[in-house]
């Protein structure tokens, strides 16, 4: 896996109970909260790589780069919809 640039690190924000299971899951298997929490990510991620895959594919289809497209992904309305109320009009308007 490669990155772009420097990264910085950023604070993951949990309720109590679940930094509770991470601390003693890091703690038992010998490694630290941070680390724990990547393989962690990377295992759950590896598991669900078709469903994430269906979402993008999902995505991908609705953004073609119209302002129809823009509209629909940002409020849910289908295309037929947002003409039926009126359109969006082009990006040049």
């Amino acid at each position: 896996m490669t990155t772009v640039g420097a990264r910085r690190q950023a604070p993951l924000k949990i309720d109590p109970a679940t930094d509770e299971l991470i601390s003693q899951a890091a703690h038992f298997l010998g490694m630290s909260k941070k680390d724990f929490v990547a393989e962690a990510v990377r295992v759950y991620l590896e598991q669900r790589r078709e469903e994430v895959r269906r979402g993008m594919v999902a995505s991908m289809k609705i953004l073609d780069g119209s302002l129809t497209a823009s509209v629909t992904a940002l409020t849910g309305l289908s295309a037929e919809r947002i003409e039926q109320l009126g359109g969006v009009g082009d990006w040049n308007e």
